[in-house]
């Protein structure tokens, strides 16, 4: 059975990623809904922070088809770098990041130390996140860390003719923790995503990569949804879980930064990570995408650190 000592808490405050500020105190959010429940969740693991480079928003974005790449790039390393020590180690990464950009690091870190193994990827969120600077309407890189983890420039969908100097950053981003694509995109699951954009819906079609979406989410149910999840991907060796809270419906809270109508209850989402964490196979669960200055009452933080602390019972539960 795993212990306290088995788990390193990754704090990750970069917001470099994201359209809206904010997302870098999504984790001191979650430490004031800890405070508050009179847990002494913060206390029990071994906990180690990645240096952010938030600062630089304080200057003028140079790559308005990826912008504040070239932080972004520094601040991934860091990350990849963290993830893999952690691993090596024997210690699971229980990673709580702000902006979802910075899952593209968690998984090079994945890969990084496991380099012959099959990665699997369940990714909870509204949005698809599979952009590259060819695709992306915002140039937010938190639209793009499954394309840089496919390695995934999606060409045949190009609407825009990013500079020599993006595509630069943008192809050393891509062979962050080594070279080629760390994940295939069979080995990809969606979980609530209903925000896509034309390209990332063709790559989806293209792929056959499964989304389970709210209707048929309701009809089978948290559970049964997570051992579908897990037998789609009972090919991979190993299996990361994504969680960004905006996969649940904004009616449960608003602090977020890209909220989308219709998604899970916090039972839902407690119930699916629950039931996804109890698998060895899973090696890392991410947290994303928390901004307390969209929120009232801290709402938000509240509802993810209750489905935190359930996907953390779940991990310390599991034998062998």
């Amino acid at each position: 059975m795993l212990t306290n000592k088995n788990i390193k808490l990754i704090e990750v405050r970069s917001e470099l990623g994201a359209g809206t500020r904010g997302a870098s105190m999504g984790i001191d959010a979650l430490k004031v809904a800890c405070l508050n429940k009179q847990s002494d969740y913060f206390k029990r693991f071994i906990s180690t922070e990645v240096a952010n480079l938030n600062y630089v928003l304080f200057d003028r974005n140079l790559f308005p088809f990826a912008k504040y790449i070239d932080s972004i790039l520094t601040v991934q390393k860091s990350i990849a770098s963290t993830v893999q020590q952690t691993m090596v180690q024997g210690m699971f990464p229980l990673v709580l990041a702000g902006d979802h950009s910075n899952a593209a690091g968690t998984i090079a870190g994945i890969k990084a130390a496991n380099r012959d193994k099959t990665l699997g990827v369940v990714w909870i969120d509204a949005h698809a996140d599979c952009h590259s600077p060819f695709t992306t309407p915002s140039g937010n890189v938190h639209g793009m860390p499954l394309g840089i983890a496919l390695n995934e420039d999606n060409l045949c969908c190009q609407v825009n003719n990013p500079d020599l100097e993006t595509l630069f950053f943008w192809n050393v981003l891509k062979r962050v923790g080594g070279e080629g694509p760390k994940l295939k995109h069979e080995h990809l699951v969606y979980v609530m995503v209903r925000s896509t954009e034309e390209p990332e819906n063709t790559l989806m079609q293209q792929h056959g990569i499964k989304n389970y979406k709210y209707a048929e989410f309701n009809e089978k149910g948290p559970q049964q949804v997570g051992q579908e999840v897990l037998e789609r991907l009972k090919d991979c060796d190993i299996i990361y879980v994504s969680f960004d809270v905006d996969s649940l419906d904004p009616k449960f809270s608003r602090g977020t930064g890209t909220p989308v109508a219709i998604g899970l209850s916090v039972t839902q989402a407690q119930e699916l990570c629950y039931t996804l964490c109890l698998s060895p196979k899973v090696c890392c669960f991410e947290m994303v995408e928390i901004n307390p200055m969209l929120d009232i009452k801290n709402t938000m933080a509240k509802n993810a650190f209750r489905i935190l602390e359930l996907a953390t019972e779940a991990i310390l539960s599991r034998t062998g």
